[in-house]
């Protein structure tokens, strides 16, 4: 097979320079068996060679890798655009292709936190130094951007690669400092902020933001700061240089609420998930808050706090009601007589279902957070409420089956499947494959008499 052209192999080196990382790794694993002989073997070592120099790029520059993200612009967050570290790895390549060489020999296999940092700190020094004075090209380029972003940009990507050895080290710790609270981990904690001010006077908050750039979620920085700071009160981490962290999070779990309060129940089941996901994390940011501060329930954080999980309460108490509204919706039922009956006369109706479906998904995603965030009680009933529901409506439409009070069979099928769709996400996986036996069951013998 004919090999890609030198033209072709330039585009394709652009190309994968210029995409992002989590699209190089696919590629790499999707070139990983190309044969040597095919046309696309040059295009994969090109991609490996890549691959490689990112895992190189990001180790050495792992302090701050992850706070280069987007365009840079953020009035909540230290961030940078992007292409300032791309072009920042450039420009040392260009400036000290002996340190990136060194760096490499020293780089672990498995991407593990390795004791051999002195080239990857000497790398970052250097960094520091040239967005603030080189008038070489890329890191020109680094202090536009940076500039570019936000007011005092530039200064600030320098001063955090100044702080890079330190957050560096910091890093290793950072699982034990984050699982593990104590008088140890604090200790080691406040040793490596003081180290961070010792490079500037003004780097406390600088530290604290690097680090939550290396923690999913970010806010879990909260521990970190209450560990060196001995849980503060609210006051006085409200009035201190590091008050932002705690606002931050108040804010988002405002955001949050009006998140759950407001998405969309026509939008399908996974953005009732996502909503259900996000309250898990709005009553774990209430619970670190009291965790890591000293609140009082009567003003401040403490009196906001009380009133967000008020909130939430009554936010997702209203969902459920809903829930149950939709979910009856779905499955229609209509009075005869003196009986109410499953009305099997029409097919379902798609959105009604689709609406029933996507608040199901977010009834079901809340069960784990129900407990520990205010409202098990109210969750525990609506549960209760739509599987009776789902129950009579399951009797009764079997009933119409074998009785012969259908007129199409495939109507009665189509709601029992739903009412499954539904026990999945009420009960489990067994109430869901127990009514889809049944109605096979029943539906299946019910046509074979009418074939006879």
């Amino acid at each position: 097979m004919v090999a890609l052209t030198e033209r072709k192999i330039a585009i394709v080196r652009t190309l994968v320079e210029s995409a992002p990382d989590g699209i190089v790794g696919r590629l790499q694993q999707a070139l990983a068996e190309t044969g040597g002989d095919t046309a696309l073997a040059g295009v994969r070592r090109l991609v490996e060679i890549e691959a490689a120099d990112r895992r190189l790029r990001n180790m050495v520059l792992q302090p701050v890798a992850p706070m280069c993200v987007g365009d840079g612009v953020s009035t909540r967050q230290l961030v940078f655009p992007a292409r300032a570290l791309s072009l920042l790895w450039q420009g040392l390549k260009v400036l000290s292709p002996e340190g990136v060489a060194a760096a490499a020999a020293t780089l672990p296999e498995d991407d593990a936190p390795t004791n051999v940092i002195a080239p990857f700190d000497a790398l970052t020094r250097l960094a520091a130094g040239a967005v603030r004075n080189s008038d070489q090209r890329e890191f020109r380029l680094v202090a536009e951007l940076c500039q570019r972003a936000q007011p005092g940009g530039a200064a600030a990507f320098a001063a955090c690669l100044d702080l890079a050895p330190v957050v560096r080290r910091a890093i290793v710790r950072l699982p034990n400092w984050i699982a593990h609270a104590g008088e140890e981990t604090a200790a080691a904690a406040r040793l490596a902020y003081n180290d961070a001010v010792e490079v500037a006077d003004d780097a406390g908050p600088r530290f604290f933001e690097m680090l939550a750039a290396q923690l999913s979620p970010p806010w879990l920085v909260l521990r970190i700061i209450s560990a060196v700071m001995d849980k503060p009160t609210e006051r006085y981490l409200a009035e201190s240089e590091v008050g932002g962290f705690g606002e931050r999070v108040m804010t988002e779990i405002d955001e949050a609420l009006k998140t759950i309060s407001t998405f969309d129940i026509d939008a399908g089941p996974e953005v009732g998930r996502a909503a259900g996901r996000t309250v898990g994390v709005l009553a774990r940011q209430t619970t670190e808050v009291e965790a890591c501060l000293e609140l009082s329930r009567d003003h401040g954080w403490g009196q906001r706090i009380v009133n967000q999980r008020k909130a939430l309460a009554n936010v997702v108490e209203a969902r459920l009601r809903e829930a149950e509204k939709v979910a009856a919706a779905a499955l229609p039922m209509e009075t005869i007589g003196r009986k109410t009956r499953s009305r099997l006369s029409v097919a379902p109706e798609p959105r009604a279902v689709g609406r029933g479906r996507t608040l199901l998904a977010f009834t079901q995603e809340i069960r784990s957070s129900a407990n520990y965030a205010g409202f098990s009680a109210a969750h525990s009933k609506a549960l209760e409420k739509i599987g009776g529901m789902l129950d009579h409506y399951v009797e009764d439409t079997l009933d119409q089956v074998r009785n012969g009070g259908v007129e199409d069979m495939e109507i009665a099928a189509a709601f029992l499947h739903i009412a499954a769709d539904f026990a999945l996400m009420v009960r489990d996986e067994k109430a869901a494959e127990l009514i889809r036996r049944r109605t096979a069951t029943a539906c299946h013998c019910e046509g074979a008499a009418h074939a006879a």
